[in-house]
């Protein structure tokens, strides 16, 4: 591939694929920055069914074989809830990736107040509701960004609620010169 073949294509563009390709916006991915995400925005997912494949296929992944999630005779005989539960680290992959963007510009730095509120059970169906909270500059290229998670079951029963926080880049880095923390 020539110089004059990758003019004009964006660092975010592959370099291994034809340019009539790498110029193809990118399907479900974003592009905000810092300066793009509101206080107090929500967004909604769509539900999703947690099947049985689902719950095992992840209890194999992560060698969860505790047997309320993985023991159906132990958990409708000696189990508090008399059914299997779905894992709690499930219910919290799946319910984030429901309102997951792929925003090229914003890297996850961690969870806060992670709590596991009510049960969930095979065949339930969840949802999530992603809750902007604050945002202040942080470093000399990134803001900080914190966001509620609510993970709802059935008909509006919260099951999950956590605070994600993320880096993400200033659109303009020096519109934040001076007020960043060091």
């Amino acid at each position: 591939m020539g110089q004059e073949a990758t003019v004009g294509i964006s660092s975010t563009h592959p370099s291994d694929m034809p340019h009539e390709h790498a110029d193809l916006p990118v399907w479900n991915a974003e592009n905000w920055f810092y300066e793009d995400w509101p206080e107090g925005q929500k967004i909604r997912s769509l539900r999703r069914t947690i099947g049985e494949s689902d719950s095992h296929l992840f209890n194999v992944l992560v060698t969860d074989i505790h047997p309320y999630v993985q023991d159906q005779m132990f958990a409708e005989s000696e189990g508090v809830f008399g059914r299997r539960l779905v894992a709690g680290a499930f219910v919290f992959s799946a319910g984030l990736g429901l309102v997951a963007t792929n925003c090229v510009n914003a890297f996850s730095y961690g969870y806060d107040k992670l709590r596991f509120i009510k049960p969930v059970f095979i065949g339930d169906k969840i949802y999530t509701i992603r809750t902007n909270l604050a945002k202040r500059p942080r470093y000399q290229e990134l803001g900080l960004i914190r966001a509620s998670y609510e993970v709802f079951k059935g008909e509006g029963e919260l099951v999950l609620y956590c605070e994600h926080l993320q880096t993400v880049k200033y659109k303009n880095p020096a519109d934040f010169a001076g007020k960043t923390e060091k």
